[in-house]
């Protein structure tokens, strides 16, 4: 006599194991690493949220541009602006890698 005649439940095809559950956080991180398109999302997380990165002041006058090769280039409304901002450089720096949690660029230009 087979389970189902003796009254198992059969087994259901394609049910998934919870214990194998991953967050979908983990998952997305896993599937853009396997991808290769991690630093191309994390740059563009640094230009979208840039106003955010370097607060109201500094996104007043500026706006970041693109990332080529490790370099964000920023675009600044005044040559006044542009000497503040290139000394105020490796502070701006480090506002963008604590804001994405890793290091994407390495260099600013400020134009």
């Amino acid at each position: 006599m087979s389970a189902e005649r003796a009254g198992a439940k059969p087994k259901r095809q394609g049910r998934r194991n919870r214990s194998t559950a991953v967050p979908l956080g983990e998952a997305l991180r896993r599937l853009t690493g396997s991808l290769g398109i991690t630093g191309k999302l994390t740059e563009y997380e640094i230009l979208t949220r840039w106003d955010g990165i370097v607060g109201e002041q500094i996104a007043r006058v500026t706006t970041a541009e693109r990332i080529d090769h490790g370099i964000l280039y920023v675009g600044v409304r005044s040559a006044p602006w542009r000497n503040e901002l290139t000394m105020r450089r490796l502070e701006i720096l480090e506002l963008v890698h604590r804001a994405v949690g890793r290091k994407v660029v390495r260099e600013i230009r400020f134009r």
